[in-house]
């Protein structure tokens, strides 16, 4: 069962942090729980078109910090800041607090392993050969800088009466290395023949953690009366 470990919880606390940071105890613990489920199938609905790639929410008193990373900022914000205003006061709606709604930007997309997963998707949902749209991905991924890549789909590939897996890989990926920084999504393609299931590992480097330098030793100078 080691290759089923996955590989952000893996690490989370090694060099990831986690998506949704706050605090709760009893039934307040459950109630924000299925709230940030919720904030973030909304935010997912109702920008479908500009890339989201990850949502990350932190809770203080009388307030909802909401950070959204997207491919497409633009896109996000809307003309004269129209879709951002009202994707806020949707979340305010459904939180009942005031949000402070945040958008990054996702400088590299082809190195986003949802956005890769998503696209691949996407692209089976189109009908187009899942092996193309693999080496697509592959190919894109390594050009942009990535140490390694591994795809994988599994369901009723091409139209076929029994599901199979097939999976492709192109540099390293070592996914029980702790150190290792690897992004990792899935996603899910619904096609006439049912859902086609995509993930993505993308390795991207080794993180190491930071070391604090030791002074360096000095000669002791004694002084004789």
């Amino acid at each position: 069962m080691g290759r089923k470990v996955h590989p952000i919880g893996f690490r989370l606390g090694i060099n990831r942090t986690w998506d949704a940071r706050w605090y709760a105890e009893g039934d307040t613990y459950v109630q924000q729980l299925h709230q940030d489920f919720e904030i973030r199938e909304l935010i997912m609905k109702q920008n479908a078109n500009a890339g989201v790639s990850r949502v990350e929410i932190e809770r203080y008193p009388g307030k909802v910090k909401i950070v959204v990373h997207t491919a497409k900022p633009g896109v996000f914000i809307g003309r004269k800041g129209a879709n951002v205003k009202e994707t806020r006061a949707a979340l305010e709606k459904l939180v009942g607090k005031k949000i402070d709604l945040e958008i990054k930007e996702i400088e590299n997309p082809d190195l986003d392993a949802y956005l890769v997963a998503r696209n691949i998707a996407d692209q089976l949902e189109r009908r187009i050969s899942f092996s193309r749209a693999m080496k697509r991905a592959i190919g894109q991924a390594m050009r942009q800088g990535a140490q390694g890549i591994r795809v994988q789909v599994s369901g009723r590939l091409g139209g076929a009466e029994m599901a199979r897996t097939i999976h492709m890989r192109e540099g390293r990926v070592p996914r029980q290395t702790l150190r290792a920084d690897i992004d990792y999504a899935v996603a899910e393609a619904h096609t006439t023949y049912g859902r086609i299931g995509v993930k993505v590992w993308i390795y991207k480097g080794d993180i190491f953690p930071e070391t604090e330098e030791e002074p360096e030793a000095t000669e002791g100078v004694y002084v004789s009366e």
